[in-house]
């Protein structure tokens, strides 16, 4: 069933978690924000908005590394349920899309409830003093990759919010599977 976010809380204070990441590291959250912010998304292996734009997600972690912003992906859901998003599923699922970015395992939960975390694909776009300045979409894709130029979303608000500190006032909120809880 598909889920759709809140819209952003602007100034909301990213919350900081030490997680295991597919690389065999624990990684704290907040270590990977760049000079000019940071980007965290929930996501998961199976969810078919997820697959759709992950090439995406991929590029504009890329593309926000060159502007100073971190990128950090949590998987949150319940791998018992769900085994598609086990931690070894995860380490495929990072290798085979070619990762440059931390892809963390939320195994019990606790971030994904304390960035009441909706969705996955959800974004959190904070500025460089860890203010929250976008909660929306990575594009208009829903569920199937749209057309190739479709207008950036996520990059655009990242590179407003590295330029200025400040996120765009008008965002669209992103759509995607229900986060799988225990």
């Amino acid at each position: 069933m598909a889920a759709i976010p809140p819209i952003c809380d602007f100034g909301w204070q990213a919350i900081d978690a030490t997680l295991p990441g597919t690389d065999g590291k624990d990684h704290s959250i907040l270590d990977h924000a760049g000079p000019n912010g940071l980007v965290v998304v929930f996501i998961c292996n199976h969810c078919p908005y997820v697959k759709a734009i992950i090439d995406r997600i991929v590029r504009d972690a890329k593309d926000l590394a060159e502007l100073g912003v971190g990128f950090v992906a949590v998987c949150s859901n319940d791998a018992d349920d769900y085994p598609e998003d086990s931690f070894p599923n995860m380490k495929l699922f990072a290798e085979t899309n070619g990762f440059s970015f931390p892809y963390l395992q939320d195994e019990d939960q606790s971030v994904a409830k304390a960035y009441d975390a909706v969705c996955t694909p959800d974004f959190y776009g904070f500025n460089n003093k860890m203010e929250l300045q976008y909660r929306g979409r990575l594009d208009a894709s829903r569920g199937q990759p749209g057309p190739a130029d479709l207008p950036r979303d996520l990059f655009d608000a990242m590179k407003q919010v590295a330029e200025t500190g400040n996120g765009p006032e008008d965002q669209i909120a992103s759509m995607g599977c229900s986060i799988k809880w225990k």
